[in-house]
């Protein structure tokens, strides 16, 4: 994760070492080498992918143009605080660290878990939730991915009848998903709670560009703002569909996944097909930009 990036630019390596000097362990060691199990434990994932994503921003901000606007989806939205200027680095890795740890004690392992539901519109699956809901747990929408993608999360019991009923009613595909923790949902109120007087003793500082929130879909302008959701986003749903929609109503046409993986650019396409859309997850990513932003 990010190898690649930190073996041709110094910018990157550069983000790697701040990180494992700020955690004070080799954060860019399990970055690149693992093992999976350690690096799949929510409180090094965060951290992880946060690191891998800004030394990608790093390494090409002096190759291309500044941003117009950013967002992040779920974890991804601290990654866009640092980079419009709203949070040091060094403040967002440990607040990620944190917060993964709080999201991970909030839920014992096993009763919690989350669901991607394909083939189904938002509306219709939120209805299932609530109908999934009963005595023994919540389930509640976590993530509105994509027009016919919506995540679920909550106690696996309700979760799991989910499942059942959104395959009775039509649904391409209904399967859990290999998490760890009920993110996005109620059950994450005591991660919230925890994380909360940490965001509130940090620095945020005015956005260099707006920052479109998961929570309201709306670009922020203050750093005061920028705070408050992402204490709300905690235990409330990623309105992704909304925030893309968003921004390509407001004259975004290109959109640049800065970051490990190319799932965001997949969810773009569905979102807004008339965009360009380029990954960054390998440094070969940034020829394709280059020339999608001189075309």
């Amino acid at each position: 994760m990010g190898r690649a990036w930190a073996d041709v630019s110094p910018d990157a390596r550069a983000v790697f070492a701040e990180a494992d000097g700020v955690l004070a362990e080799p954060l860019s060691d399990l970055c690149w080498e693992g093992p999976d199990d350690q690096l799949n434990l929510t409180a090094n994932t965060q951290p992880a992918i946060l690191t891998a994503s800004l030394a990608v921003y790093r390494a090409i901000a002096a190759r291309v143009a500044a941003p117009t606007v950013v967002a992040g989806h779920s974890l991804g939205e601290y990654s866009a605080l640092v980079a419009s200027g709203v949070l040091s680095f060094a403040d967002a890795v440990r607040l990620v660290r944190r917060r993964g740890e709080f999201m991970q004690q909030a839920v014992p392992v096993g009763e919690g878990a989350m669901a991607a539901v394909l083939g189904l519109d938002a509306d219709t699956v939120a209805r299932i939730a609530v109908e999934a809901t009963g005595e023994d747990g919540i389930c509640a929408v976590a993530n509105l991915n994509a027009p016919a993608q919506t995540v679920v999360a909550g106690a696996k019991p309700a979760v799991e009848r989910a499942t059942a009923l959104a395959k009775q009613r039509g649904a391409k595909r209904a399967v859990l998903l290999p998490v760890s923790a009920p993110f996005h949902s109620p059950l994450m109120r005591p991660a919230r709670d925890n994380l909360e007087p940490l965001l509130r003793g940090t620095e945020f500082s005015d956005p260099e560009v707006p920052v479109v929130s998961n929570v309201d879909a709306e670009p922020m302008q203050t750093g005061d703002a920028a705070r408050e959701a992402l204490i709300r986003q905690v235990d409330s749903s990623v309105r992704w569909v909304e925030s893309v929609r968003r921004m390509a109503a407001d004259g975004v046409s290109i959109f640049v996944e800065v970051g490990p993986g190319a799932v965001l650019s997949g969810l773009i396409r569905r979102i807004a097909p008339e965009a360009k859309t380029v990954s960054l997850s390998e440094p070969g990513g940034l020829e394709k930009l280059e020339g999608v932003l001189a075309s």
